[in-house]
């Protein structure tokens, strides 16, 4: 059977899906959804994709689709997830879930009424590099002490990963830091039980702080801290260094260091190197099988419960 897909969002992350899914056997991307009609239908005739429209309720309305990937801005992401499950759609939804608690909340009940997969796009379970720490804590070779986490970039105006002008505001707390809450507790294996954020000085056009400290410990005693900042000016992206018991990592997206700096070869953990592919594949085997995913909704709800309680601290 082919998954037949429809993707909202033809942005830089919706690209960077219809690159990983062209990998993926017996799965067929039939519907483009994007707010720019014109530049929609150049990245579907790339991608051999027929149908394209601005409005997600035209792809909702083929019955052939079977699941909907949003790549939609944040503001978006739970209404237009609510919006699948009632089409009777599978849906995976990209990070964040949502931008207020009671959306995402929701979004999880509503799943439990339709029995449908829906799946959030923390990427971060699915990148070689952290499935290699994940079974060293599996096994019981490691036990994860503290995590220290960089998220930087250099984004002082409103522009996507390609350089284009934004049509919504990136986030530092909803957004970035729902990676590393994620995974943290995830790592951790243990809930977390703490958690402190300051912010720095409002940006007076983004309206949004540009710079932000998060300070997390789970129920097992293990401590992260995350520092994420807009302004800097450097290696962009996120830098996780586990401190465990018996090792220290770090990992750079797919790739993997031991704390000397010395390259572990990650290559074999998965079917392949790409963290986004590897998460989509995820989400189309949960259908085929009829089970919940890794990332469901109702697995990642918690770090959004975190984020909550972190922003009513910032207010």
């Amino acid at each position: 059977m082919t998954i037949k897909v429809a993707l909202a969002g033809a942005g830089a992350f919706g690209i960077k899906h219809l690159d990983g899914i062209k990998n993926i056997p017996d799965v067929e991307v039939i519907s483009l959804v994007s707010r720019e009609l014109d530049k929609t239908q150049e990245v579907a005739a790339k991608y051999g994709i027929k149908h394209v429209t601005t409005e997600l309720a035209d792809s909702l309305a083929i019955k052939e689709v079977d699941a909907v990937i949003l790549c939609t801005p944040t503001q978006m992401h739970a209404a237009q997830a609510l919006a699948c499950l009632d089409a009777g759609k599978h849906v995976q939804v990209e990070i964040p879930l949502c931008d207020k608690l009671e959306d995402g909340q929701a979004v999880a009940a509503r799943q439990k009424q339709t029995g449908l997969v829906a799946m959030c796009g923390h990427t971060r379970r699915f990148n070689p590099s952290h499935q290699w720490v994940r079974r060293r804590i599996a096994a019981g070779e490691l036990n994860i002490q503290q995590m220290d986490v960089q998220t930087f970039f250099f984004r002082r105006t409103n522009m996507n990963a390609l350089g284009q002008p934004r049509s919504w505001t990136d986030h530092l707390l909803w957004h970035h830091a729902a990676h590393t809450v994620d995974l943290f507790a995830y790592q951790a294996g243990s809930p977390i039980v703490k958690a402190n954020a300051v912010q720095g000085p409002i940006h007076p056009q983004l309206g949004i702080a540009m710079d932000m400290s998060i300070q997390l410990k789970a129920a097992n005693g293990a401590i992260c801290t995350l520092s994420l900042s807009f302004n800097n000016e450097g290696p962009l992206g996120t830098f996780f260094r586990y401190i465990g018991d018996s090792g220290t990592y770090i990992a750079r997206y797919d790739d993997l260091f031991n704390g000397k700096d010395e390259k572990i070869d990650v290559s074999q953990v998965d079917v392949s190197m790409n963290g986004i592919e590897l998460q989509d594949r995820e989400f189309f085997a949960a259908i085929r099988e009829g089970r919940e995913p890794n990332a469901s909704v109702a697995q990642v709800l918690p770090c959004y419960q975190v984020l909550h309680d972190l922003e009513q601290q910032l207010v």
